[in-house]
């Protein structure tokens, strides 16, 4: 590829969710970086005008910490975007090459992506996908990349695939689950990033179902954090989008206009909300449940690109063995319950903090990966979870999770298990477990969409047939 629009292509610097990333040059010698839109997404209609319109806000996005949109094409038969070019490497280099940043820079860090997200819900966007290789640490300070695309690149998945844009372990619990979002999103994916940014993982590694899972039903593991500001960042990792602070509540607390803050400030509470009626979700850092399941350097390229950047490897502890009966106090039952009856109540996860389990090695049944390939790499997955509920299926086993309590079982454990629409109960899948000692464990997930649910039946099925143990 020579050129792309009027700019001259100098080489490749990537690929991402919304296509390939060129390094270019305008005819005056401007760098610039260029997004080429993946031509699945050129072809859809309704990616087109809300690409169209996305742009157009973007252009006007202002401030010192985004790298501004400085032309684009949504009606080429490749549509392209081009913003300035910030030399740099993104954050998730710079944390993979220096390690985790300590608290007076993390104010700093914080106090420049508040005030980048405010310059863009300020236009009337949200990013949607913050996250560490969004983030490209130039030498005026972090600047924030792919603003002007990620509410095309979200309505265009939904629509075609019925899942939300964004990156696993940075998704708010609502956009995770399809509905519509705010700048409050955005301050959830600030909080993922802070944690991150202090050497840890808001919502433990694993597969990104698992991450997803976690960040919909666990509680964030904020043990990397400063104590200064933990309870900032629980703040911004509150389920509920109603208590998470606004960028200039942010500003407040990482940058006081009176003066610097203080590296010993004691942590306070953030109290955002008029005090909450009967099932009103509970701020974190209240000692409460509100939602259940588990908590859970080399070269550096000149410029960052989506979906680039290195992870920082969180290390994952190994899962504790399952002995006989340790799927919980009480839910082993002298003969096999009826099928969807409701199961015994589960036991607490094993896992740092009582919270859930690591994904737990193959057991008995399970398919084996390639030679080199990570636990979970490549295999199929399913998930389906509602504000209470949620069904997990991946390579360490079935995750059932109800009003609080989880029940975590290995494939090897697994007799057999089953899906079917609840009748009577709207857009409902029913899953039923039954274990090789007879319990039964079974759970409801509700949708608003009937597309939705039917689309689990299938997926269910197909993962439960490739996971299913072999007859004895």
């Amino acid at each position: 590829m020579e050129r792309i629009g009027t700019y001259g292509v100098v080489r490749k610097l990537g690929e991402g969710g919304m296509g390939t990333v060129w390094l270019a040059k305008s005819r005056g010698g401007r760098l610039v970086a260029v997004k080429l839109v993946r031509p699945e997404l050129a072809g859809d209609p309704a990616f087109r005008a809300r690409f169209r319109a996305e742009v157009a806000a973007a252009r006007s996005v202002g401030g010192f910490h985004t790298a501004p949109v400085v032309d684009a094409d949504p009606e080429a038969a490749e549509p392209w975007l081009a913003t300035a070019y910030v030399p740099g490497p993104t954050l998730s280099q710079l944390l993979a090459a220096e390690g985790p940043m300590d608290e007076p820079r993390l104010r700093e860090l914080g106090a420049a992506l508040a005030e980048a997200l405010q310059a863009i819900h300020r236009c009337g966007l949200v990013h949607r996908d913050l996250k560490p290789g969004n983030i490209v640490m130039a030498g005026d300070g972090p600047r924030v990349l792919d603003f002007g695309i990620a509410r095309a690149m979200d309505d265009a998945r939904l629509t075609t695939t019925g899942t939300a844009f964004g990156t696993p372990g940075f998704l708010a619990p609502e956009q995770a689950e399809g509905h519509d979002v705010g700048p409050a999103a955005d301050v959830f994916a600030f909080g993922a990033v802070l944690v991150a940014a202090a050497g840890g993982s808001a919502f433990g590694g694993g597969t990104p179902v698992a991450q997803i899972y976690r960040s919909v039903h666990g509680d964030p593991d904020l043990s990397a954090v400063p104590d200064a500001l933990r309870a900032l960042v629980a703040a911004c990792l509150a389920k509920a989008p109603e208590w998470r602070p606004t960028t200039e509540e942010l500003l407040d607390r990482l940058s006081p206009l009176d003066g610097p803050p203080a590296a010993s400030a004691a942590p306070t509470s953030y109290a955002l909300a008029p005090p909450r009626e009967r099932d009103t979700p509970v701020p974190p850092g209240t000692g409460e449940r509100d939602t259940p399941g588990p908590p859970g350097a080399g070269d550096v390229p000149p410029q960052g690109a989506p979906g680039l950047a290195p992870q920082v490897p969180v290390p994952v502890p190994p899962p504790p063995a399952y002995p006989p009966s340790a799927y919980g106090a009480g839910s082993v039952s002298a003969a096999p319950a009826p099928p969807y009856a409701a199961g015994p109540p589960y036991a607490p996860g094993a896992g740092p903090g009582g919270g859930a389990l690591p994904p737990s090695p193959y057991g008995p049944g399970a398919p084996i990966p390639p030679p080199g390939a990570a636990a979970g790499q490549g295999m199929p997955e399913f998930l389906a979870m509602d504000r209470k509920n949620a069904v997990v299926l991946d390579h360490a086993g079935v995750s059932l999770g109800t009003d609080g309590q989880v029940a975590e079982v290995p494939w090897h454990a697994v007799d057999f298990a089953w899906c079917e629409r609840a009748a009577g109960r709207g857009h409902t899948l029913l899953v039923g477990v039954s274990l090789r000692d007879g319990t039964v464990f079974s759970c409801a997930v509700t949708t608003r969409r009937p597309a939705e649910l039917e689309a689990w039946i299938v997926q269910f099925n197909a993962t439960l047939s490739y996971y299913s143990p072999e007859e004895d």
